[in-house]
């Protein structure tokens, strides 16, 4: 399934199948993950569709910059309700497939955040999603020779791989796109499918590499990468 020059190739089997339904770490999901944008987009409220309608607005969208104070909505809008400090950002989204990173954490007692906002302490997990490499008529994809250099572990921040998935091809994995997302059925698809032991030691070690530029001791992916080296092709 895997080329010689991937470092899953070092594996005797990458993926393994997994039966039960826990948020564990190394497990392959779907979520709806947001691209990430270099200016993120601020949505502001200019109006209402009609003076006595509180639940339909009119709204433009604007970049938002941490350099300028963000603008205030012209008039209030109860299906938008603005708070001091805050913005309401906009994303485009889509479902695509994603690794958990953490499993995010003990949970809290209900008596600490009696009378307190969810928010505070609604579990969440992180996850580094995947893009497809495939170019297409409404898709950019990847260069060719930008893939090899990934599946050959060039960058800390990208990882290749071919996910055991229907009509999955090969898969980049962003890791500096790590990101959390709510822990619940309604937010997380679940497969059946998780990282096996060697290969979340191997998955642990990119993590290190991309946070600390550097690599563990006796590591597997650092062999990887002195063998890839010795071939000079990408």
């Amino acid at each position: 399934m895997y080329p010689d020059d991937s470092v899953q190739n070092m594996i005797d089997e990458w993926w393994i199948l997994i039966s039960n339904s826990d948020y564990c770490r190394g497990r392959l999901i779907f979520a709806y993950l947001p691209h990430i944008d270099q200016i993120p987009q601020q949505l502001i409220a200019t109006g209402r569709s009609e003076p006595t309608e509180h639940n339909s607005a009119y709204f433009r969208i604007q970049p938002l910059s941490t350099k300028r104070p963000p603008e205030k909505p012209k008039i209030p809008v109860a299906a938008l309700p603005h708070y001091k400090n805050e913005v309401r950002t906009v994303y485009r989204a889509k479902k695509r497939p994603a690794i958990i990173i953490s499993e995010g954490g003990s949970s809290v007692d209900k008596k600490l955040t009696l009378g307190k906002p969810k928010w505070q302490t609604a579990p969440t997990i992180l996850v580094a999603p995947f893009y497809g490499v495939d170019e297409g008529p409404k898709r950019a994809g990847f260069k060719p020779e930008f893939i090899d250099r990934i599946r050959r572990c060039i960058y800390p921040q990208f990882m290749w791989d071919k996910l055991p998935l229907p009509g999955a091809s090969e898969s980049i994995l962003r890791l500096d796109h790590i990101q959390p997302i709510g822990r619940h059925h309604d937010s997380i698809e679940l497969t059946d499918y998780c990282l096996c032991e060697d290969a979340i030691t191997i998955f642990d070690e990119y993590v290190h590499w991309l946070i600390w530029d550097e690599f563990v001791d006796d590591s597997l992916l650092l062999y990887f990468k002195k063998e890839m080296s010795k071939y000079n092709t990408v």
